[in-house]
C-alpha cells in the first residue's frame, strides 16, 4: 500500500502553477529560446520532442539524457542521434538569468517538447511542472527501454506498457513521425528486403541508402510533408510506406490498424491523443520534492 501512496504523491506534486510565484516568466522565455532554435532549423522541432521521449522512458523525466557523462548519450539508442542538447542548454541559461536556481532541466526539456509541437502547427497542451534533475544516467536502461527500430508490434505494445502509456498512446506518440528525419541504417533492412512495403515508396529511398555504406544519410520519416505536424504519417502506413519496420508494424494486420485508420482520417483525434498521451508521458516516474536537485547547467550535476 505504502509504494502506491508514494508515487501517486509524486504526481500530485507536478502542477502547472508550480513556477508561477518563484519564476512567472519561465515559460515564456523557455517558449523565445525554442523559437528561435526552430525557426532556424526546422528538423529541430522533432529532435527536441525525441530527447523529451528518450529522457523519460529511461529513469523516468528526469533529464538524465543531458548529462554529458551519465553515459546515456553514448548509449547505441542515442549516440551520433539524439541532437538538441545544446538548444535546451541555450533555453536553460536564459531562464537561469532571471530565476538562477529554480527551473529544472527536466522541466525546461519537458515545455521544450510542447513548444516544438507548436511551433509547427503540432497541438498545445498544458505542461505540468515540478520535476527535479538525476544526478546519475542510466546507460543499461537506455539499451533495454527506449523501442528500437526494428521491433515487432508485441514489443512495442510492452516497452510502452511497462511506462503506463497504452497501445493507443504508442500509436499517437509514433505519429511523432510525421517529423524528423531517419538514418539508412535504421531503414535499410525495409527497403531492401521487406515484403511489407510500397515498391515504388522502397525504389525512391534507395535512391540515398545504398545496400551498403551510407548508414548516416538522412531520410524524412514522412516523405510528403516533412517539417509538418499533420496526420501524413498515418495515411503513408495505410499505403504501405513507413519508413522503419517499427513505424509500418502499426499498420499491418494487427492489434493498433484501427487506430492508424482512426488518424489518417481525423487529424483532430490524432492531435487530441498525441497531447493527452504527451502529458501522460511526461509523468513517468518524476523526482519531486527534495528528490534530486535542480541542475544549474543540464549537462553536469552540481
Amino acid at each position: 500500500m505504502l509504494v502506491i501512496g508514494l508515487s501517486t504523491s509524486c504526481h500530485a506534486q507536478l502542477s502547472s502553477v508550480f513556477y508561477d510565484k518563484t519564476c512567472p516568466n519561465a515559460l515564456s522565455t523557455i517558449r523565445t529560446a525554442i523559437r528561435t532554435a526552430i525557426s532556424r532549423e526546422r528538423r529541430m522541432a522533432a529532435s527536441l520532442i525525441r530527447l523529451h521521449f528518450h529522457d523519460c522512458f529511461v529513469q523516468g523525466c528526469d533529464a538524465s539524457i543531458l548529462l554529458k557523462d551519465g553515459g546515456e548519450r553514448e548509449a547505441a539508442p542515442n549516440q551520433n542521434s539524439a541532437r538538441g542538447y545544446e538548444v535546451i542548454d541555450n533555453a536553460k541559461s536564459q531562464v537561469e538569468k532571471i530565476c538562477p536556481g529554480v527551473v529544472s532541466c527536466a522541466d525546461v526539456l519537458t515545455v521544450a517538447a510542447r513548444d516544438a509541437s507548436v511551433m509547427v502547427g503540432g497541438p498545445s497542451w498544458t505542461v505540468k511542472l515540478g520535476r527535479r534533475d538525476s544526478t546519475t544516467g542510466n546507460p543499461s536502461q537506455a539499451l533495454t527501454d527506449l523501442p528500437f527500430f526494428g521491433a515487432d508490434l508485441e514489443t512495442l505494445i510492452g516497452a510502452f506498457a511497462k511506462k503506463g502509456l497504452s497501445a493507443r498512446d504508442m500509436v499517437a506518440l509514433s505519429g511523432a513521425h510525421t517529423l524528423g528525419q531517419a538514418q539508412c541504417f535504421t531503414f535499410r533492412d525495409r527497403i531492401y528486403a521487406n515484403g511489407t512495403i510500397d515498391a515504388g515508396f522502397a525504389s525512391t529511398r534507395r535512391r540515398k541508402c545504398p545496400a551498403s555504406g551510407g548508414d548516416s544519410n538522412l531520410a524524412p520519416l514522412d516523405l510528403v510533408t516533412p517539417n509538418s505536424f499533420d496526420n501524413n504519417y498515418f495515411k503513408n502506413l495505410m499505403q504501405k510506406k513507413g519508413l522503419l519496420t517499427s513505424d509500418q508494424v502499426l499498420f499491418n494486420g494487427g492489434s493498433t490498424d484501427s487506430f492508424v485508420s482512426e488518424y489518417s482520417k481525423a487529424p483532430a483525434k490524432f492531435k487530441a491523443d498525441f497531447a493527452a498521451a504527451m502529458i501522460k508521458m511526461a509523468d513517468i516516474e518524476p523526482l519531486t520534492g527534495s528528490q534530486g536537485q535542480i541542475r544549474r547547467i543540464c549537462s553536469a550535476v552540481n
